[in-house]
């Protein structure tokens, strides 16, 4: 069996991630076993006391993670855990082939499900309530002989005890009498409230004496919070998956959850110093699994403390506190202010100040740049996901003149259908830099990638920083109509130079003008950020 690292925190709570198995049934989700071993150190940083690998047996893969993860990963704060079933039906403990994978995989804990659902039982297991509760029973007892430590996992819980709750809480009473240390209750169906979650935790403790657990699935938008609740009726241990991945619309997200029982409810459930790691663990747990991170998740999103409407920016300019639950710093965030045409002066100061700049004692400049916003956004742009254009929009009215590292004579870009159905995608480029007429000829995978790399063609020998520049992500809009049936077009592009990413926007009436803008600025901010000034 493997090394049970020394707990960091009291045994008396468990926050147990679930993400390598409940997590990687998600729509979408194809994990690799380098990607699971991956998580599970991510997991263990963030400090996690219990981590549920998956189902050794039940398929190459999860057999592979456990071998592979005795000698690949030293758990710091985190227990490894094997997931699986009880004996079958009419098998002898000791005869199943399932329960030995469970003891092969050397993890010191093991997690079992088993029906509390009376017609899960008949219908599913086609067996009686009688031998399924000696299936838990055996199991469990045989898994405790044999060294490991037991959580039961009561799939159908909420549903059963509906139906019939004598029997559910029979269950219960059988695995914690058997040795189980926790009794996990299980909104499987994910249709339970929290006052119905905690109205259950509150009775079946008091009736079974049994040390509980939550798991819950998101299918009523109300996983958080029915785990709180049942956090609130006793319940000592809670599961959940990073980010809330899972089947259907997903688990109890994991990072709310710790944040909320540590910020909110006082309880230490992460080792010193590691909640403020939380959104960096969110968004590298989202990067291996390829999905992007939400936006607006609680407490990691980037926009989770982003503020637009003046007022609210009026309000934190004395106090950030005012508008915002929490610091976001605890949790690793940063709070962002969002410039629009919903700007006042406040918001043009703070995130003035964001970007360095002290706006406090220019009421002048202030309004110019209120006004310079809500007449572009007026007609298209907006710099709320625009931050570089909208710097360099400061700087010039700051200055008193464009910031312009390059002056454009003309540019075209041509897209030719050829009659044995190719295209061919060319940009010609002509501009003026530091005295000098450039012109450049480029092809492209298409007309804005063929501008690129004939504006790359003709700057980089002026500018070599511009080598370094990479485009990382491109998003087109259509606008409403303006005048008939003719329509705008706005263009965000965001650019990295390794080092970080900005996002600068384009707006005209068609899509290679409004990407000729976007580059434009791209090109002007990132010769910013390497010191070099402007010459034009």
């Amino acid at each position: 069996m493997t090394d049970v690292p020394e707990p960091a925190l009291s045994d008396a709570f468990h926050v147990f991630d679930t993400t390598l198995r409940d997590g990687a049934q998600r729509e979408g989700v194809n994990l690799s076993v380098a990607d699971k071993l991956t998580i599970a150190r991510h997991l263990d940083d963030f400090g996690v006391g219990f981590i549920e690998g998956g189902w050794p047996g039940a398929n190459p893969r999860d057999t592979e993670f456990f071998e592979r993860a005795r000698t690949e990963i030293d758990f710091r704060h985190a227990q490894l855990v094997a997931f699986g079933a009880t004996r079958k039906a009419g098998v002898r403990v000791e005869d199943d082939p399932q329960v030995a994978a469970l003891l092969e995989s050397q993890a010191p804990v093991v997690t079992l499900v088993a029906k509390s659902h009376v017609r899960h039982v008949e219908l599913a297991l086609r067996t009686t309530p009688e031998e399924n509760l000696a299936m838990v029973r055996d199991t469990v007892a045989h898994l405790r002989a044999q060294g490991r430590r037991v959580f039961l996992d009561c799939e159908h819980f909420f549903d059963g005890y509906a139906l019939d709750p004598d029997y559910a809480k029979q269950v219960v009473r059988t695995a914690s009498e058997a040795g189980a240390d926790v009794v996990v209750l299980c909104d499987t169906n994910g249709g339970m409230l929290p006052a119905q979650v905690a109205a259950v935790v509150r009775t079946v403790q008091a009736d079974t004496g049994a040390r509980l657990g939550i798991h819950a699935q998101d299918d009523t938008g109300c996983a958080v919070a029915n785990t709180l609740a049942a956090v609130d009726a006793g319940a000592t241990h809670v599961q959940c998956t990073a980010n809330g991945y899972g089947e259907r619309v997903g688990n109890s997200n994991l990072f709310p959850v710790v944040a909320a029982l540590e910020l909110k409810y006082g309880r230490q459930v992460l080792p010193e110093g590691k909640l403020a790691e939380t959104t960096r663990i969110s968004h590298a747990i989202a990067e291996v699994v390829n999905l992007t991170p939400s936006t607006h998740q609680p407490y990691v999103g980037v926009s989770a403390f982003a503020h637009k409407a003046g007022l609210h920016a009026s309000a934190i300019k004395v106090d950030p506190d005012l508008y915002q639950h929490i610091d976001p710093a605890l949790v690793g965030n940063s709070m962002r202010m969002l410039v629009s045409d919903m700007a006042g002066r406040a918001s043009i100061e703070l995130k003035g100040k964001e970007l360095g700049f002290d706006l406090s004692g220019d009421r002048e400049l202030v309004g110019r740049v209120v006004e310079r916003v809500k007449e572009r956004e007026l007609a298209g742009y907006t710099y709320e996901a625009a931050d570089a254009s909208f710097e360099l929009l400061l700087r010039e009215e700051a200055e008193g003149r464009p910031l312009r590292y390059f002056r454009v004579e003309s540019w075209r870009a041509i897209v030719e259908d050829r009659p044995d159905g190719t295209h061919a995608n060319e940009a010609t480029v002509k501009l003026w830099a530091k005295g000098e007429r450039l012109v450049a000829t480029a092809e492209g995978n298409g007309p804005v990638h063929a501008l690129d790399r004939a504006l790359r063609v003709a700057l980089e020998r002026i500018y070599p920083q511009l080598a370094g520049l990479e485009l990382v992500d491109y998003k087109v809009r259509i606008l409403e109509g303006r005048v008939g049936t003719g329509s705008i077009t706005r263009v965000l592009v965001s650019t990295s130079d390794g080092q970080g990413e900005w996002s600068t926007v384009g707006v005209a009436e068609n899509v290679i003008a409004a990407s000729w803008q976007a580059l434009d600025d791209a090109y002007a901010f990132g010769l910013l950020r390497a010191g070099v000034e402007p010459q034009e």
